[in-house]
């Protein structure tokens, strides 16, 4: 099983510590991701150099909307910063069009990359709060045709639905999404942003989502899962010196 921990590039500094963090928990965390966010400068293919790629394998986030695939740009990216493995998502369109994006399906983005690059690890994403399962599943498979062999999800609250999806996603390379809510104001955000409908028995604190990140765990080492943390503006050391793998 891998673990993947994704650093949102906030600024060089901010990314600097959390990786530092990262390297404290050992060798449990075999993946650092690093997600593409339009409103910060810090580009995540950009943070190439400050990984040690002989001990992680590093996986920047790119946007389709961002890139037309005509220009070739995405594929100098990938070959300047010598990359051999990529997330491609959707993207949203950039707050107040202030930068300029494109009408780039990610399908097509996927197919693209993975003509030009036959060895490159394309992964891509999807949303179990997105809309219905058949839906999403569907949406999977298109994306596996194109050419993603492995696959990133939002984070789950309800194992239940990890089993659903598990059964769906044999033969691919999965990371099952975790990210700790831990106010209540992060939880009405979720609900509202992300559509997450929460199983009854959640409760936004560090006892609930530490107890769940620990089934997650085991249940992705029964099934042949990889793990997917997606920290959020949580104490650190709090919860992840709490889980059982990182307790040392």
């Amino acid at each position: 099983m891998n673990i993947s921990f994704e650093i949102v590039p906030r600024s060089l500094d901010a990314f600097d510590q959390q990786y530092a963090f990262a390297e404290s928990l050992g060798t449990d965390i075999t993946v650092i991701n690093v997600p593409d966010i339009q409103h910060f400068d810090t580009r995540s293919w950009q943070l190439a150099s400050r990984v040690d790629r002989s001990r992680y394998r590093f996986i920047p986030h790119f946007r389709a909307i961002d890139f037309k695939i005509e220009s070739g740009e995405l594929f100098r990216i990938i070959e300047t910063h010598q990359l051999d493995s990529v997330l491609l998502v959707s993207g949203d369109p950039p707050e107040g069009l202030k930068r300029a994006y494109y009408n780039t399906d990610v399908v097509d983005l996927i197919r693209a990359v993975r003509q030009r690059f036959p060895s490159l690890h394309i992964y891509a994403g999807f949303d179990p709060h997105r809309s219905g399962i058949q839906d999403e599943c569907d949406y999977i498979q298109r994306k596996a045709d194109a050419g993603a062999q492995g696959f990133f999800s939002q984070p789950f609250y309800d194992s239940r639905m990890i089993e659903i999806y598990s059964e769906q996603m044999n033969g691919l390379e999965t990371y099952v999404g975790i990210s700790p809510i831990t106010t209540q104001a992060s939880m009405n955000y979720w609900e509202v942003k992300n559509k997450v409908k929460f199983p009854k028995g959640f409760s936004p604190d560090y006892d609930w989502n530490v107890a769940f990140a620990n089934h997650v765990i085991q249940t992705a080492m029964q099934q042949g899962l990889n793990v997917y943390f997606m920290p959020i503006r949580i104490d650190l050391e709090r919860y992840f010196k709490a889980l059982h793998t990182f307790a040392g």
